[in-house]
């Protein structure tokens, strides 16, 4: 038998064939940051004068705010868009004292893990947590438990503030 000859040319190419169907739709992916945010503090330095049943903080300084809307007195946000929140608050007193903080829900109900009660006199108390809150909720940073003149540290200091962001 003899040797394979050599290969020829190659021919024409033919026309592209019809386009397939759409494939499936691939999983969703990860959520991007969010623009629903709050942030207001008090750095006035105000004098509060705290009744045991409640006196809510005013945060009408350096306010950024999208998603919420504040009250006229500055000291109840009301959420806009049903959530989970990351909620974060701190409190600082120009002297030490006995006196407890919290977040209340529509102005009467406490936010469950809020509470922050110290055993000894301080000047700054802070918490933080998550909750779920639903459009037309409202909060508001108190200070609790004592009758006290709460003078909060102002000139530009941050006296109190509060902070929310929607996770998801």
């Amino acid at each position: 038998m003899g040797p394979t000859g050599a290969t020829g040319d190659t021919g024409p190419t033919g026309a592209t064939g019809a386009t397939g169907d759409t494939g499936p739709t691939g999983a969703t992916g990860p959520t991007g940051p969010t623009q629903t945010a709050l942030y207001a503090g008090n750095t006035t330095g105000p004098t509060i004068i705290t009744v045991l049943g409640g006196t809510n903080i005013a945060l009408p300084s350096n306010q950024n705010i999208n998603g919420f809307a504040p009250n006229g007195s500055n000291d109840t946000f009301t959420v806009q868009q049903t959530g989970k929140y990351y909620i974060t608050y701190q409190i600082n007193t120009t002297v030490a004292l006995l006196v407890s903080a919290r977040l209340l829900l529509n102005g009467a109900t406490v936010i469950p893990g809020s509470i922050q009660s110290p055993v000894v006199s301080t000047t700054f108390i802070s918490n933080t947590l998550i909750v779920n809150l639903t459009a037309g909720n409202t909060i508001s940073l108190q200070l609790f438990g004592a009758v006290v003149t709460a003078i909060l540290i102002g000139g530009g200091a941050t006296g109190a503030s509060l902070t929310i962001i929607r996770l998801s």
